[in-house]
């Protein structure tokens, strides 16, 4: 009789893990964009229920919005009582204008970037810190910083005193005591290789004109020492001059190659995200868009395998269209940015690139005249193939940063 109680015992722990697991899960928010499916996934006896817009809907699991604005939900356990609010956000509908357009990025950072360490004079100031590569001290005694110029500048002004560091570190924010050591020259350090800036060549992807948004490259940009993604105070945008372009081949990836040294600015990155660079333009006459034409945006569901085209530049001031073939859509997939693998099937750009390069990410992609996606990576194995950003990903994360 024991063992038939701990049986149920185990199972009714399971059951309750179970329905825990599936409440804390459900995100708090949801951004769609007008259109798309509400698409909740619940497990039996967990109901979704709105007081408002949705209060008629027999199915809240498979609902179209159509209607903007914020939808309050919540879930009930077997219609007893709430357990959790959600707030759906519905943004409206866009047009935008594809680019294609080569450009360079300028992103400074908020605070410095912590990218390694060494001794001074067989001294380790940082040991037992717990600052790591990737980690962004943002103040020194109080003293904010800017740039590496104000780190040196409050690490010598201690003569050696102990100084008070704080530091982010996996988004928390925390505060340790160093001993800056003496150097030979006399200054005091603290024996971290820090960076305050980055800048690289991309593709940008879209304009909004109705805001004057940008989006560009479809991914982040990741510091090149921790490979982490760089936490920018402001950026700027700016034209580039394209020098050559490398053919990637299976197992090498190729890259445009561009100068941003005298490029003029278009205007200014706001924010780095894992799913693209966002901000303002400013000058919009640089952009040369001549009769380039606003075009919808598509939600993921009107996106089919199949043919579509690419825009990019590979020649200064010449943006063409190459033919892709969409092979796979995970269309469920928010967590990254690989929503669709493609392949390059225009024997032009394989001629030119050998397929899909670093640079062409952000590259948009339309299919029956509508803006779809941007190219986001390349299959190292395989230069012809790769993934790609859905749009409605691109706007959800450009009106969280307008």
């Amino acid at each position: 009789m024991k063992i038939y109680k701990k049986i149920l015992i185990v199972f009714v722990l399971i059951i309750l893990y179970t329905y825990i697991c599936n409440i804390c899960m459900f995100p708090d928010s949801i951004v769609l964009m007008q259109g798309e499916l509400l698409d909740l996934n619940t497990i039996f006896g967990i109901n979704i229920k709105s007081s408002e817009t949705l209060q008629a809907s027999s199915n809240l699991n498979q609902k179209v919005v159509e209607e903007t604005g914020k939808l309050d939900l919540s879930l009930n356990l077997f219609d007893l009582f709430s357990v959790k609010d959600v707030t759906i956000n519905v943004i409206p509908k866009t047009t935008v204008v594809p680019l294609g357009k080569a450009i360079g990025m300028k992103m400074y950072t908020e605070g410095v970037l912590v990218v390694g360490m060494s001794e001074i004079e067989g001294k380790k100031p940082y040991e037992n810190s717990g600052i790591e590569a990737g980690d962004t001290i943002v103040e020194i005694n109080n003293t904010k910083i800017n740039s590496t110029d104000d780190l040196i500048e409050c690490v010598n002004n201690s003569k050696g005193t102990t100084v008070e560091v704080k530091y982010i570190s996996d988004e928390q924010e925390k505060v340790v005591s160093m001993e800056p050591a003496k150097t030979s020259n006399n200054e005091y350090k603290l024996g971290l290789w820090v960076r305050d800036a980055a800048a690289g060549v991309g593709t940008l992807t879209f304009y909004e004109p109705s805001t004057g948004n940008f989006a560009s490259l479809g991914h982040g940009i990741n510091d090149v020492d921790t490979l982490e993604l760089i936490n920018i105070a402001n950026g700027e945008l700016v034209t580039t001059n394209i020098i050559d372009i490398v053919k990637g081949v299976d197992g090498t990836p190729g890259e445009i190659r561009g100068s941003i040294d005298n490029g003029t600015t278009l205007g200014n990155i706001t924010k780095n995200t894992s799913f693209g660079v966002y901000g303002q333009i400013s000058n919009v006459s640089k952009l040369n868009l001549g009769n380039s034409q606003e075009i919808e945006v598509a939600n993921r569901s009107e996106i089919n395998t199949g043919k579509a085209e690419i825009m990019c530049e590979l020649e200064n001031g010449k943006i063409e269209k190459y033919e892709i073939e969409i092979q796979k859509i995970f269309k469920e997939n928010n967590q990254n940015n690989k929503s669709m693998l493609i392949k390059v099937t225009d024997e032009r750009l394989i001629g030119k690139t050998g397929g899909i390069i670093q640079g062409m990410s952000g590259a948009p992609i339309i299919q029956n005249g509508k803006f779809i996606g941007a190219v986001t990576h390349v299959l190292v194995n395989d230069s012809k193939t790769g993934y790609a950003v859905f749009a409605d990903l691109m706007i959800k994360q450009m009106r969280e940063v307008s």
